[in-house]
């Protein structure tokens, strides 16, 4: 049986670790906070960018971009979003598991990746991916500037010929408690039809100086919303799941306190008894020898 002193510094120990515990997941519920308010900020921007090249997309029908040209091989270049540090529940290993069974599946000739995150980097430089290009260290605000130089490389492994698609794989945000990792094809870009808007007519509008022209510099900004959407969408699942396994520390760690508190009340009340037993063994053997 443990000494009741180690028991009791057990319990200080584990409790200052409940301290940091607690102090993290207040520091991510802040954090969570701002990340979630800039994917909801971005997203009527994604939608209208969507809404303008299906737009213009009606009007240069007989135009092919290179981005919108699907090709027959079975190589890719994958953007794997992770995180830059750990203690975030199972969303990296989700996106890396997601990512790599979706190029077994569809792309098994040519495997590449771009990543963003430590995590990511870190897991396929261990097991010898090819990584073409990598960006760490994203700010918990971050900006497009920030990512743009991975995109580019992608891009640009694509316009060469390099690859047959770009693809991105991501935690995407649903609620606090749900984070769903998903893969989607960047390149080549498909564009959904728009709806039918009512009876009345549609919009004309006037592009300068044609809509093949628009169609060429709005495509590679989609591409780059996309992946910027994805990042801040990353960001706030991070630390989503980062409140909930503090929270969750957090618990196990009360719960292991009270746990030990008791079995320290059941060693130090065996120790008076054992104490009490002594005393009066002695007293009774003083007794008899006199």
């Amino acid at each position: 049986m443990p000494a009741f002193r180690d028991i009791v510094r057990r319990i200080d120990s584990i409790r200052n670790t409940q301290k940091i515990t607690k102090a993290m997941q207040v520091v991510a519920a802040t954090r969570l906070r701002r990340a979630q308010a800039a994917v909801q900020a971005t997203r009527p921007y994604s939608e209208k960018m969507l809404e303008v090249l299906q737009t213009v997309g009606e009007r240069a029908m007989e135009y092919k971009h290179p981005f919108l040209v699907r090709r027959e091989g079975k190589r890719a270049v994958m953007i794997l979003v992770t995180t830059d540090k750990g203690l975030c529940g199972a969303i990296n290993v989700n996106n890396i598991r997601a990512a790599t069974r979706y190029l077994n599946e569809h792309y098994p000739e040519g495997q590449r990746y771009v990543t963003i995150g430590r995590k990511g980097r870190d897991f396929l430089l261990r097991y010898r991916r090819d990584v073409i290009a990598e960006i760490s260290g994203v700010a918990d605000r971050p900006t497009v500037a920030e990512v743009l130089p991975a995109i580019s490389v992608a891009l640009e492994e694509y316009t060469k010929g390099n690859t047959d698609a770009v693809l991105l794989c991501y935690s995407k945000w649903i609620s606090t408690m749900k984070q769903e990792s998903t893969v989607t094809v960047l390149i080549p870009a498909e564009i959904p039809q728009r709806e039918a808007e009512g009876k009345g007519p549609r919009a004309d509008y006037i592009y300068e100086p044609d809509p093949e022209s628009v169609l060429d510099g709005l495509l590679p900004r989609y591409v780059e919303t996309q992946v910027f959407q994805a990042v801040l969408e990353n960001k706030a699942s991070e630390y989503s799941a980062k409140m909930i396994a503090m929270q969750n520390a957090t618990n196990a760690a009360g719960d292991l306190i009270d746990a030990l508190t008791l079995y320290a009340n059941k060693v130090r009340q065996a120790g008076i008894t054992t104490e009490l037993m002594e005393i009066v063994s002695g007293a009774e053997a003083m007794r008899a020898s006199s």
